[in-house]
């Protein structure tokens, strides 16, 4: 966890529902981080695509890491930390974030699929409806022990998982 104390950008990964924006908005307050929230940074388009149900290709998600990336590279550039809430739920696409910041730590919040649908469904005014749950978990990569990911139990309470990751 020290790794996440120090690390100048964390990324809270994980599938839909696992809490990565209460996660992080709580963190980055705790850290005095900037918080950036990855779901605002997706294009009108990828937007339209979830809400019909559509699960996201690779390409479609590359403009979108890059965005996220680059709000990252510019909080550190300005001397400041920063928390995303970011899927980044591939390898890939961890590698991708990390090409703008390469002292990014992951913080995966892992959940069941169970936890997850039923979170999706009950969540109001968000674009991502819970028949994608399904497919978030089939492309899901967790991260391998050779990056800088530390996973956490995503169905403890937030100020837990806040708690542990500061202390």
């Amino acid at each position: 966890m020290s790794d996440l104390r120090t690390a100048p950008a964390i990324v809270v990964m994980g599938v839909a529902g696992c809490g990565k924006t209460a996660v992080g908005e709580a963190l980055a307050k705790a850290l005095g981080a900037d918080f950036i929230e990855g779901d605002r940074l997706h294009p009108p388009e990828n937007v339209a695509r979830m809400a019909r149900g559509e699960p996201l290709t690779d390409a479609l998600r590359e403009g979108w890491l890059d965005a996220v990336g680059e709000r990252i590279a510019t909080s550190i550039a300005d001397g400041r930390k920063a928390v995303a809430a970011c899927s980044a739920l591939k390898r890939a696409y961890r590698d991708r974030l990390i090409r703008f910041c390469p002292g990014i730590v992951f913080l995966y919040l892992k959940i069941d699929r169970e936890t997850a649908w039923r979170r999706v469904a009950s969540r109001k005014g968000h674009f991502m409806p819970a028949s994608l749950v399904d497919s978030q978990f089939a492309t899901l990569e967790e991260p391998a022990a050779d990056e800088r990911a530390v996973t956490v139990d995503g169905t403890r309470t937030v100020a837990e998982i806040v708690r542990e990751t500061i202390e």
